[in-house]
């Protein structure tokens, strides 16, 4: 069980010891004992692994398919939930993404080894993973582009930098996702724009990778809450906006969640610090360009991409993305793998899907309401709700006044205090009324003002 004791002393925030090799008793007495050995899994391995740790935890797991390759290789999810294949309400989902450059292999391990152990720890009792996976849908696709992990891990070491690094159809896919954040930035001076519906016009004059169109797809069809996308090549935890507001080149570009991505960011960099310093390997200077900023950085600051997946999930669905790199080596020698791989840190990732606040908006029947608005004063940029009207809205410490509204529906607002000190989401419902036929018309700019000095709608004041 030393995979579990490892796992449990870094929770813990005590040391550990290197293995090669971990013994994981599996969940009956029974059975033998299984070793996970730490190597690069071939396509066929990966796919092998996932099923087989699906169907010994198939209580809590299963795999699925979110569509194919260039090269027609499947890109393959595990999921762990109490109630696997079903969204549950007001349970947030997380996703976690590695292999999306074929030559950085890291990622992809983690999150293989990471399927098992949150499989074997359910199994063996562990409390923490249990609550965990009982209150959190986690989905993991460890391969994005197994077509160029294939074509770097079958060409010999020392060519190996003449690709992999992209698809089979040579297409960067970290730079292949419609280029919302041009269009926010063209358009930041108008007061309002249609956030939810910018994709229609960049995915018609974009040649969209068969692996890119799938997991648009996905995000499209979950109501993720957050994400991380695994990466090598440095030691940091980067986050949007990606792309640079300032035509010339690198620059700082917040998002209007600018507190609660470095909340997000600084959680995650802050537990991998510890990870490689509990590592033996010798991380020389990898990382060390951010130390003033603790393991974090603006990812327009750092190097700015048009058309990054961490950008598109923001600014398309209610999902809040991470880029981590793991280290400077984006494809360590396998008998280094294992000191590579101590990036227990993914931990701390997940439980922060439970902060800020959760809720239902409902109708004065006790319906939900699916694509309401929830939005926060200050902070440009909303969520919409899921299928039975709940919703989940991040946020940091602090006193915020949120406001819930859908058409048909006078607008709901509540203030919210959340202490530093909470130890998951706060429960903020709103009961929408509906309007009447003169409320439903468009609101002249004039309308708040006088709304709001009256405390009446001024309905006198409209033309008969």
């Amino acid at each position: 069980m030393y995979l579990k004791i490892k796992m449990m002393q870094l929770i813990n925030f005590l040391p550990f010891k290197e293995r090669e090799a971990i013994a994981v008793t599996s969940g009956s007495t029974e059975e033998p004992s299984t070793i996970i050995q730490f190597l690069y899994h071939s396509n066929t391995q990966m796919l092998n692994i996932l099923e087989k740790t699906a169907e010994q935890c198939s209580h809590i797991s299963r795999t699925y398919s979110i569509g194919q390759s260039f090269e027609k290789r499947d890109l393959l999810v595990i999921e762990f939930s109490n109630n696997p294949g079903e969204h549950e309400l007001l349970e947030p989902e997380i996703k976690y993404i590695g292999n999306m450059h074929g030559n950085e292999g890291v990622g992809r391990e983690l999150l293989i080894y990471l399927a098992q152990y949150l499989c074997s720890e359910y199994m063996l009792g562990n409390t923490r993973i249990q609550n965990l996976i009982n209150t959190t849908r986690i989905h993991l696709l460890p391969s994005m582009n197994p077509d160029g992990y294939e074509a770097f891990n079958s060409t010999p070491g020392e060519v190996r930098d003449a690709g992999g690094r992209n698809n089979a159809q040579n297409i960067d896919l970290n730079r292949n996702f419609p280029d919302l954040t041009s269009i926010i930035y063209s358009q930041r001076r108008l007061r309002h724009y249609p956030q939810q519906s910018l994709i229609c016009a960049c995915v018609c004059i974009l040649k969209v990778a068969p692996e890119t169109y799938a997991v648009m797809k996905w995000i499209r069809s979950l109501p993720f809450v957050l994400s991380a996308n695994f990466h090598g090549g440095d030691l940091v935890v980067s986050y949007p906006y990606d792309l640079s507001k300032s035509p010339r080149g690198n620059m700082f570009s917040p998002t209007p969640d600018e507190q609660v991505f470095k909340q997000l960011a600084r959680t995650y960099a802050d537990a991998q610090a510890a990870d490689v310093a509990m590592a033996s390997h010798d991380t020389y200077s990898c990382g060390s360009k951010f130390d003033d900023k603790r393991g974090i950085v603006n990812g327009a600051e750092w190097y700015s991409i048009a058309g990054g997946m961490a950008d598109f999930n923001y600014l398309h669905t209610n999902c809040f993305e991470i880029t981590v790199n793991l280290g400077c080596d984006k494809f360590p020698p396998k008998e280094d793998l294992y000191t590579h791989l101590c990036h227990w840190s993914v931990f701390y990732s997940v439980f922060q899907v439970h902060n800020g606040i959760k809720g239902i908006v409902k109708n004065e029947d006790g319906h939900g309401i699916k694509g309401a608005t929830v939005s926060v004063k200050g902070i440009r940029h909303h969520i919409t709700t899921a299928e039975n009207g709940d919703y989940w809205r991040l946020l940091t410490p602090g006193i915020h006044v949120v406001a819930a509204s859908a058409p048909g529906y006078a607008k709901a607002r509540k203030r919210v205090h959340l202490p530093s000190n909470m130890q998951r989401a706060g429960r903020v419902d709103f009961v929408e009324s509906e309007q009447g036929e003169a409320e439903r018309q468009e609101k002249p700019w004039w309308w708040s003002y006088f709304a709001h000095a009256s405390n009446q709608n001024p309905t006198w004041l409209l033309r008969n």
